[in-house]
């Protein structure tokens, strides 16, 4: 992989945006997957603001609530960088499913899950971005389902972290650089 980053941040911190200008200066190749389905209007009018951001700029777009593996499998050979907004919303979906199917999403198969899709992406030389949010700086949630989504949250996030070059807090539409590695021909610090 040429270089992975992970963007993480409150709501409407500016994540996606810094993102995307991100990966506007990498390459003209580039595959925009969403995991947001489209429950309700707000959540219609979300996308449509993000797909406006998209707009006339060379994206193409997958819609992937669950596989994300599948992306790497099918199409990463077409595209210079990947940007995966956001896992948060992917394991909000993973969660939804467990409970619908009445089969428990545990730790360990969503941190399995996780590896499965970076060791995916490892093979191709890319440049993936993912987006998540910060959900573990507020208060304890009140319910038990809650809970658990904060907590695989926070482990996806773990996770992903440790596999990133670089990982960046965007608060207040400004980023923080939390992880950088080297470029080519920078010293390390």
């Amino acid at each position: 992989m040429a270089t992975f980053m992970l963007v993480t941040g409150g709501t409407r911190s500016g994540k996606s945006s810094f993102a995307l200008d991100f990966c506007e200066t990498v390459s003209t190749k580039k595959l925009f997957v969403a995991t947001c389905p489209a429950v309700d209007d707000e959540m219609t009018a979300r996308i449509r603001l993000h797909q406006l951001q998209r707009r006339n700029k060379g994206w193409t777009t997958r819609e992937t609530p669950l596989a994300l593996a599948e992306i790497f499998r099918q199409e990463a050979r077409f595209y210079d960088v990947i940007l995966i907004d956001c896992l948060t919303l992917w394991v909000s979906n993973l969660l939804y499913e467990s409970q619908r199917t009445s089969d428990p999403l545990s730790s360990e198969s969503l941190v399995q899950m996780t590896e499965e899709w970076l060791q995916k992406a490892r093979r191709f030389p890319l440049h993936l971005v993912c987006v998540t949010n910060e959900v573990g700086l507020g208060i304890v949630p009140e319910n038990a389902l809650a809970r658990q989504y904060r907590d695989l949250v926070g482990l996806v996030n773990q996770t992903v972290a440790r596999a990133a070059d670089d990982v960046v807090l965007v608060s207040c539409g400004i980023p923080l650089f939390l992880k950088k590695s080297p470029r080519k021909g920078e010293a390390r610090s």
